[in-house]
């Protein structure tokens, strides 16, 4: 993974406004959209646990064909700043996401290595989040509202996709790529992917701020050691898909998950 400027007279000013400007279209706006949402969370009459964050709800309730239609816009729409990363990264030479490792050179491997991530953090998160819960820093997770039809359990197959690759293309790999490039020590470019990370979960309460974070060390590290984000996007799309259709499958049918 090189840390040298891109060639073609790209100053570090420009790649600086580049990775704002990235951000801003991104992950860094949810991080304010999910500050905002905590502070009202907070300043709301109730303890955190008595509210809901909500995932995967309906867009238009009772018309599920205009719903499916609002449902794959979204995502589709949510991987347009993936697109703009792997065309800045083709401009600057670098060989697109490959140089990130998202690609489909190594697909047994990431595939194996992704599992046991999820497998090892699944159910610590877990734990983490009940406890967080129960101690009132963090709101009731509702993972997926949408109605009983067709096309939820492939949606929300598709949403953590999008989830997974949106977030470990560019918290990890852009986001280390262009932070070396800039002068940034590993340690400061570690705490501020981890941070953004933790950032965007906020709306969530304090539980899933910090767990998030912890989250985005461990990720920064495998990351650093494997130089592939592939393994990442596994592992979090398989968490985010056990999250959403297990509580689909759960909810209300078990006395430990939480619900509203």
């Amino acid at each position: 993974m090189a840390d040298s400027l891109p060639d073609g007279g790209i100053s570090p000013r420009i790649l600086r406004s580049e990775t704002v400007l990235v951000l801003a279209l991104s992950l860094g706006a949810s991080g304010f959209s999910a500050l905002i949402s905590f502070v009202g969370s907070l300043t709301k009459p109730g303890g955190l646990k008595h509210q809901a964050a909500n995932l995967n709800t309906s867009y238009a309730p009772g018309r599920p064909w205009l719903d499916l239609a609002w449902q794959l816009f979204g995502i589709a729409t949510a991987l347009v700043p993936v697109a703009l990363v792997a065309h800045l990264l083709l401009r600057e030479g670098a060989g697109g996401l490959k140089v990130i490792g998202f690609d489909r050179t190594r697909p047994w491997p990431d595939l194996g290595r992704g599992t046991l991530i999820a497998a090892g953090i699944g159910s610590a998160g877990l734990a983490f989040y009940l406890a967080a819960r129960a101690a009132g820093g963090n709101l009731t997770v509702v993972p997926e509202s949408l109605p009983d039809v067709w096309w939820k359990y492939p949606v929300l197959i598709l949403s953590a996709l999008q989830n997974a690759v949106l977030e470990e293309v560019i918290v990890v790999g852009y986001l280390l790529r262009r932070l070396g490039q800039l002068g940034w020590t590993p340690m400061g470019a570690l705490v501020a992917s981890a941070v953004l990370r933790g950032s965007y979960h906020l709306y969530q309460g304090v539980g899933g701020f910090i767990g998030n974070m912890v989250m985005g060390v461990v990720f920064v590290l495998l990351y650093r050691r494997w130089q592939r984000v592939g393994p990442l996007v596994v592992a979090h799309a398989l968490l985010d898909i056990g999250a959403f259709v297990g509580y689909a499958l759960l909810a209300g049918n078990v006395s430990w998950l939480p619900t509203m």
